[in-house]
């Protein structure tokens, strides 16, 4: 089995490394690329994303898979060797039903939609957006196709983010989270008055944002020896390999929490790729489970960390340094039910944790109706308009508060929203785990300590890389499948806390 299986490992390092080496070019196009270097930059992507997926679905890949299927089979279920070959051949069977040239087209049209992504939500203009729009959602449905499906098209997309789950699983665990959010918004929204954000859209100079938010995620635990922070129009993570993973955010001057949020969620994702194990290195091994899991990571530093009490008790006298002028009339406490004052908003990544669901359901919701043909594109903005209305009370007033706030469909990512919803969730589960395993974790929080929580995490979720599903790594990690009542218990103790409820 050895000789074999170091030759299967051998081509998927070829695939790892053609892979990553689109991702930095992917980086590039976000962050420093100029841009009249979208349409060069269309053709590099294609050409690499095509390279990698024949050399990833070449007949000896496939024979060296089925070689390996049996020996694999007595092994461990946990073992290297074992995950390698259950994944890889899970992955190899749907990559084998796509056509290279439909991935060269999908790589090809992402880089263009991407720059015309940018400029339209730049303008506040969809309709330049909208025939790129267009074609990736034609190139999607081709692509679930090609994947094949049983119940609905949206699961053979959603299946390429979150392996193994389906449209309907998603849709009843929305459901019933969604039967305990609305009356908890409905309580909220009776008391608004109780918690004031005001002191959230002071003027806040740029750089100080900035300087305050490398501090904080140093602290935590982001190792600039190994990554580097960056501005984008949308904040994102990519790692290059286990050394080498880089982040983004974005700065408003008249809303703290854009910048400090941002990097602490990314942060969460960027820990997540530095703490696989080596041996899983340039495999499908390398880097997260799946992106409910990803997501399990970047809400749990942002929210059960960023957002509680005990980090701004450690962390407001530090900040005050910062904004003396600013934050004269605030306190610990204060500025903490600041930044989680609940109240309907247009943008996602910076919505209050009860509200921030209702934008993932909406969006779900969206991408169902378009890949079904229930919904054309053109009718997007007015669609998501009226979901804004009834879900959040809220009406964008142009697209880019709107429709064009998001990334992810420049990028052909349709089947990519439900991860965050899941991600929230899964994130409770593990921090009840940790503090369960290690009482004094709150405390540390308190002090500004993290290394305990984040080895904990080490241990239990990242050093597995993608060996597992959600679903396993919930078990393994926390003794239980994937649920949603721990993260509602959490919602409703802490902001029937802020709130009086």
């Amino acid at each position: 089995m050895n000789e074999k299986f170091n030759e299967l490992k051998k081509r998927l390092g070829v695939v790892s490394d053609l892979q990553r080496a689109g991702a930095i070019l992917d980086w590039d196009q976000q962050t420093y690329m100029p841009p009249k270097g979208a349409a060069g930059r269309a053709e590099q992507a294609a050409t690499l994303s095509r390279l990698a997926h024949e050399h990833f679905t070449a007949p000896a890949i496939g024979a060296l898979l089925d070689d390996l299927a049996d020996e694999a089979a007595k092994l461990d279920y946990d073992s290297d060797e074992a995950s390698l070959v259950r994944v890889t051949r899970r992955e190899y069977a749907k990559a084998v039903r796509v056509p290279p040239a439909l991935v060269e087209e999908i790589s090809r049209t992402a880089a263009l939609a991407l720059d015309a992504w940018t400029q339209a939500r730049t303008d506040a203009n969809f309709a330049l957006f909208q025939p790129h729009l267009e074609k990736t959602v034609a190139l999607q449905i081709r692509l679930a196709e090609c994947l094949g499906y049983t119940e609905r098209i949206y699961d053979a997309l959603l299946d390429q983010y979150e392996t193994q789950m389906t449209t309907a699983q998603v849709a009843a665990i929305f459901d019933a989270y969604k039967q305990e959010l609305v009356p908890l918004v409905q309580a909220i929204a009776r008391r608004a008055d109780a918690v004031d954000d005001a002191v959230l859209h002071r003027e806040y100079a740029e750089q100080k944002q900035w300087d305050f938010g490398i501090e904080v995620i140093k602290q935590i635990g982001f190792d600039f020896a190994s990554g580097r922070q960056d501005k984008s129009a949308h904040p994102f993570t990519t790692g290059f390999g286990l050394n080498d993973v880089r982040i983004t955010t974005r700065v408003d001057k008249h809303f703290l929490p854009s910048m400090l949020f941002g990097t602490i969620h990314e942060t969460g994702h960027a820990l997540y790729d530095l703490g696989y194990r080596a041996e899983l290195e340039r495999t499908p091994l390398a880097g997260g489970a799946t992106l409910g899991a990803h997501e399990s990571q970047s809400r749990l530093w942002e929210n059960l960390v960023g957002r509680s009490r005990g980090f701004w008790k450690f962390w407001f006298p530090r900040l005050r340094e910062y904004f003396p002028a600013q934050l004269a009339d605030q306190d610990a406490e204060s500025f903490y039910r600041a930044v989680n004052k609940v109240q309907p908003s247009f943008i996602r990544v910076e919505a209050d944790e009860v509200t921030y669901g209702l934008h993932i359901m909406l969006r779900f919701e969206i991408e169902n109706e378009l890949v079904e043909r229930k919904l054309q594109v053109a009718d997007v903005p007015a669609a998501w308009n009226a979901k804004m209305q009834a879900y959040l009370g809220v009406t964008p007033p142009n697209d880019k508060l709107g429709c064009l706030q998001d990334i992810h469909w420049s990028s052909g990512s349709i089947g990519y929203f439900a991860t965050y919803l899941l991600g929230s969730m899964f994130s409770r589960q593990l921090f009840n785990r940790a503090v369960r395993d290690l009482p004094a974790i709150p405390a540390q929080i308190e002090n500004g300590e993290y290394a305990e929580l984040l080895g904990w995490l080490r241990r239990n979720v990242h050093t597995h890389g993608a060996k597992f599903t959600l679903d396993e790594l919930a078990r393994r990690a926390t003794g239980e499948p994937l649920q949603a009542h721990a993260y509602v218990a959490y919602l409703k103790q802490k902001y029937g806390d802020l709130y009086g409820l």
